[in-house]
């Protein structure tokens, strides 16, 4: 009986963690819109045609989209166009509201850039470029606090924002190419005075407009705890205003997973108020992801089920880290099959989509994430009860009858109750 009793403490323990925060598992369809247009035709992995995509995620446990937000991709290079840098605000609404309408929670991605931010690459609006940097700041205060407001306005109201992408060395460096105002660990501290400063005025924008929204800061050190955690330092004493560490891990960028588990475990000790998302992921289903810097092929073929085995994977990484709430894969509607090669969204495929660009169908991956949300083994539910004389039989989680305990779990009218 004690080691009966020992168990049903360790399931309560393991509900009021799993309870203290919803968890959210989807991916990032920014350019769906676009496939869409074009005439993109999705299929299930068995070949079922899907007439809209946005109700078949629901279907497959997806509860959560991220959107990412150009200033003006207007003024993006032809070629950076061609890679899926289209959308401005009058993209995003529309598409923001059916992901509201679908019954998704948004994330909404500002890149602060009129093309793509990442640590390489934190281009300030050409718009923008002007300015000082307290205008700047009030710019990007003005700039967000309407983009927000507008997307209230259309019923389409961000759950979770996003102030930045992959910001771990800072962002609005200044016109393309520039080497001022980026933020490493060994930069002036009037950089990162300047960073943390403009990043103040953008989570003010967010608490006005949208004060029950969680803000997120997005790092993609996810693999370099080192830097990861000097980067954190540096909010917490610049006092930035955040609730979620958002981070972005790709295998064969970043790291191996017994790498990423060791970096989320001395975030989560070293800052255990701050819940994590790995708000992008991948793995390729074909071949290798052009300038790679690892290769785990030969524990994760190029196949669907080599996708489908690191999806696994990382699901079972994630789920031993209890302040990780979060996790969501990166352009997994890329799908060009049913498009005609000289009509195509982009000017290359790519391969670490959740679709087959050659046939359409989903990858088996696609179906796995919902696992993350929903783990077989753990009570997602449960209500304190005595045990009256008719509810005398005990289920254990599977839902087959073990018989009467003196205490136990069990189901009474497709809800789990803890007899005492």
């Amino acid at each position: 009986m004690k080691t009966f009793h020992y168990l049903l403490a360790t399931l309560l323990s393991a509900f009021a963690l799993t309870s203290s925060a919803q968890k959210l598992a989807g991916g990032d369809i920014s350019l769906l819109p676009s496939y869409e247009e074009k005439g993109a035709q999705y299929f299930d992995h068995y070949g079922n045609a899907i007439p809209s995509l946005l109700p078949f995620l629901k279907e497959q446990g997806w509860n959560a989209i991220r959107v990412r937000l150009f200033v003006d991709p207007a003024n993006a290079t032809e070629e950076e166009k061609r890679q899926g840098v289209v959308q401005n605000l009058a993209y995003v609404k529309p598409l923001a509201k059916r992901i509201k309408d679908e019954g998704f929670k948004l994330i909404l991605d500002f890149h602060y850039s009129d093309t793509w931010a990442d640590p390489a690459k934190q281009w300030t609006p050409a718009d923008w470029q002007l300015l000082g940097d307290n205008s700047l700041g009030n710019q990007l205060y003005e700039y967000t606090k309407d983009a927000l407001q507008q997307l209230k306005d259309a019923g389409a109201t961000p759950d979770y924002i996003q102030t930045g992408n992959e910001i771990s060395f800072g962002m609005l460096w200044g016109a393309r190419g520039t080497q001022d105002n980026r933020c490493y660990t060994n930069s002036p501290a009037a950089n990162w005075t300047r960073f943390t400063t403009l990043l103040r005025q953008a989570t003010k924008a967010c608490r006005e407009v949208c004060p029950d929204a969680k803000v997120i800061l997005h790092s993609e050190r996810s693999c370099d705890p080192t830097v990861l955690l000097d980067f954190m330092s540096r909010m917490q004493k610049a006092g930035v205003d955040y609730d979620v560490l958002g981070l972005s891990y790709y295998p064969y960028f970043h790291g191996s997973l017994t790498t990423l588990s060791s970096t989320l475990s001395q975030v989560e000790n070293s800052y255990s108020e701050k819940k994590i998302m790995i708000v992008e992921t991948g793995y390729p289903a074909h071949w290798a992801i052009s300038g790679s810097t690892y290769d785990f092929s030969s524990a994760y073929p190029y196949t669907d089920e080599g996708q489908k085995n690191f999806t696994d994977d990382l699901i079972a990484t994630l789920n031993r880290h209890a302040n990780v709430t979060g996790l969501f894969w990166w352009w997994p509607e890329a799908n060009e099959y049913g498009i005609d090669w000289q009509n195509a969204v982009t000017s290359g495929w790519y391969n670490s989509t959740l679709f087959d660009n050659q046939t359409g169908r989903a990858y088996s991956s696609l179906s796995e994430l919902k696992n993350f949300v929903s783990d077989p083994t753990a009570i997602h539910s449960a209500t304190t009860a005595t045990r009256g004389a008719g509810n005398n039989c005990c289920y254990d989680l599977s839902g087959r009858a073990v018989g009467q305990q003196p205490n136990c779990l069990y189901i009474r009218g497709g809800k789990k109750y803890v007899a005492r």
